[in-house]
């Protein structure tokens, strides 16, 4: 039996509709499987070869898996935050009451407890420890010498984000400097959420709560690569959640959709306007970044203690200005990423509708803290900062956690200095370091707008703390423009400003100074929580999201009847007497083209002999849309169907057997199908960024 047979074949023509093309197409066997997109799969042809029998077409599959309603008792969302994580859940018979999480250990003054931070300990023999406030202050309380063994991670969210071949294996970096798996670090984190979780509804319950009455929402964000998307699943298949036989347990939802939802459901009373095209809650536009928000802060803190909220079964005031075809774009400002999300309402159910591929890029709030770093780079010298990372690194989390309680205090109006307490650890060992005090160095530094208090205080002025603000803010603004030159983002009606570093009234006042006379610019009061309340919204109506845009161009390798003058000469295969023009991506979706949830893309084959035993169809992807072979530069292996034809005896066999070939899109997760028409057996696969 042949061990492999590889598959290709797209006539390449430039009729627009396949219907009228009369070029044959024909998908011919290898002996060997591809194992690289940049060599030629195809060059030990085998003696079969194969012929699709129709051109593609798309169906409406109603009966696919995405529609497979599973019963659940609760959906819990996990809001996996770069700087600061937490979950909610609601109860699939009480959907409009959404429960925020117990409030955690710990805490920072000035600094809301909805949340934990995004923090992780080890021991020293690499086993979970802690997560949240419990790591960080444990961490802490840890003699130095002693903290050097113990593996403490932070913000490695961003990982996923920044790291272009991230697979299985990917590291991270503790802050003792010791290498660990990201994988095992993000299914600790998750198993963490997980416990926590059932903990919490088995109280409530006053039962065990079984994993298996949980549907689990994890967000990311929309503009994370596909690899990252499926990082994030398969550390949640690993921490337990669920499993790959059992994948619609578990939803991956993009975080700016997750906002989205949340933000059609909001009452007036829920959001502030910052646009001041009218007055909201009382506040007019004008006084609105101050006063306003800070009123509703309060209003907030009042209600802290209650964590259920309820969510009418309505949809809100702003919605309702909102018909058929109106667009508004989310920008979702996180710690690590923004992300930018078009959205279009489709009536009378008031689906979504992603108009643009999802834009952003590494703005969040971490700018503000490299910012932050290069001004102590600047006044006490790199190569001290970098040693005192390694030699103090609880000293240094603490450093930073002083930082983040007075970057929340800045504001445009602020006229007071503000003051962020250095660590006795820092002020000592710059002292054996330099052999010279920490006034000393400031003094030097020529950084006028920073000075030294005698309380052991950096004291800066509030136009240092805005300055650390602007490049992370300036790139925000200038990523929005771009957008809003997007002839489908003309005519937006609404600006929702979502995320953590929405809070940033510096943030607010920059949106409304650049966009407030475009569009009606709108800020949820909880905003911090807006994403992690859509997500729960999300796991009990996962159809609210009607169509995305494909990140990503997908096809198979083909091959064609080889065409002098129009294929490259390279390319040529000759077998058996046939020319064959080996290698060519035929494509089943664009990148940024349109994709209604469930859909499906589906090609029809036929084995040009009927001895051949096996077919394998390898799956391709790449970012660009013009597209033309395999060989071609960024275009990636990502799925084989391999499809076992024996076991036809005995069965009369058509002369034109029907292989079918779907591709299943829309979904966050995209599946690939092959059917043997004659004997109904097939193959499915996932398509997988990580393994290949």
């Amino acid at each position: 039996m042949m061990e492999s047979v590889g598959v290709y074949g797209f006539c390449g023509c430039k009729a627009k509709n396949k219907m009228k093309c009369d070029s044959r197409w024909e998908i011919a066997a290898s002996e060997t499987a591809p194992t690289s997109a940049y060599s030629s799969p195809a060059r030990s042809l085998g003696d079969t070869g194969i012929t699709p029998l129709s051109p593609s077409h798309i169906v409406n599959d109603t009966d696919s898996s995405v529609s497979e309603q599973q019963s659940f008792l609760v959906v819990v969302a996990v809001d996996f935050g770069t700087t600061s994580s937490g979950y909610a859940y609601s109860f699939t018979k009480e959907p409009e009451c959404i429960h925020v999480m117990r409030r955690w250990e710990g805490g920072d003054p000035g600094v809301s407890n909805q949340k934990t931070p995004t923090t992780i300990l080890l021991t020293p023999e690499r086993k979970f420890h802690s997560f949240g406030y419990a790591a960080r202050d444990f961490y802490h309380d840890l003699d130095p010498n002693e903290a050097k063994q113990w593996l403490y991670l932070e913000k490695f969210k961003m990982k996923l984000h920044t790291t272009g071949d991230l697979t299985m294996d990917t590291d991270l970096t503790a802050a003792n400097g010791k290498k660990v798996k990201a994988l095992e670090i993000f299914a600790y984190a998750l198993q963490y959420f997980k416990e926590q979780a059932l903990k919490e509804l088995s109280d409530q319950a006053g039962s065990e709560f079984e994993n298996s009455d949980v549907r689990w929402v994890i967000t990311v964000p929309a503009i994370w690569k596909q690899p990252a998307k499926q990082f994030m699943r398969q550390a949640a298949y690993q921490a337990g959640l669920a499993s790959p036989e059992n994948s619609e347990q578990l939803i991956i939802a993009l975080e700016p959709e997750a906002a989205s939802i949340y933000c059609r459901k909001l009452r007036l009373h829920q959001m502030i306007e910052l646009s001041g095209k009218a007055a909201v809650n009382g506040y007019s536009g004008s006084d609105t970044v101050g006063a306003g928000f800070t009123q509703a802060k309060e209003h907030i803190r009042r209600n802290r203690q209650s964590r259920t909220f309820l969510v009418e079964n309505v949809i809100g005031e702003i919605w309702s200005e909102l018909e058929e075809g109106d667009k508004y774009v989310v920008v979702d400002s996180g710690g690590g990423t923004v992300d930018l999300t078009v959205h279009q309402i489709r009536l009378p159910e008031g689906h979504l509708k992603e108009l643009y591929k999802a834009t952003g890029g590494p703005y969040g709030s971490l700018g503000v803290d490299y910012e932050f770093e290069k001004l102590l780079y600047k006044i006490f010298g790199e190569d001290f900062i970098e040693q005192f990372k390694i030699k103090r690194p609880a000293a240094w989390v603490d450093l930073m956690i002083a930082f983040e309680s007075r970057k929340r205090a800045a504001a445009p109006d602020r006229t007071n200095p503000l003051n962020i307490t250095l660590p006795f650890s820092f002020i000592d060992y710059y002292k054996k370091f330099r052999g010279h005090s920490v006034e000393h160095a400031l003094r030097k530094s020529n950084v006028d707008f920073v000075k030294w208090s005698s309380q052991g205080m950096l004291r800066m002025s509030p136009d240092a703390m805005n300055a650390l603000f602007k490049p992370t803010i300036d790139s925000i603004i200038e990523h929005l423009r771009d957008l809003f030159q997007k002839p489908e983002v003309s005519t937006v009606k609404f600006l929702f400003l979502v995320g953590g570093f929405a809070e940033a009234p510096l943030l607010q006042q920059a949106v409304q100074a650049a966009f407030g006379d475009q569009c009606r610019i709108i800020i949820p009061q909880d905003v911090g929580l807006t994403i992690l309340k859509g997500a729960v919204l999300f796991g009990l109506d996962p159809a609210v999201i009607k169509v995305r845009r494909s990140p990503l161009t997908y096809g198979v390798g083909v091959l064609n009847r080889y065409v002098e003058g129009k294929h490259p000469p390279e390319k040529l295969l000759v077998k058996d007497g046939t020319r064959w023009c080996t290698d060519v991506f035929d494509k089943f979706i664009s990148a940024d083209q349109s994709v209604a949830l469930g859909e499906l893309v589906k090609r029809s084959y036929t084995p040009a002999k009927p001895s051949q035993l096996v077919i394998v169809i390898n799956i391709y992807s790449s970012e660009h849309d013009n597209v033309s072979f395999i060989t071609d530069p960024g275009v990636k292996k990502c799925g084989t169907l391999r499809l076992d034809l024996t076991g036809t005896s005995g069965t009369a066999v058509p002369a034109r057997r029907e292989i079918q070939t779907l591709m299943q899109f829309g979904d966050t997760e995209i599946k690939a199908t092959a059917i043997d028409i004659a004997t109904s057996k097939s193959v499915k696969v996932g398509i997988d960024f990580l393994n290949y």
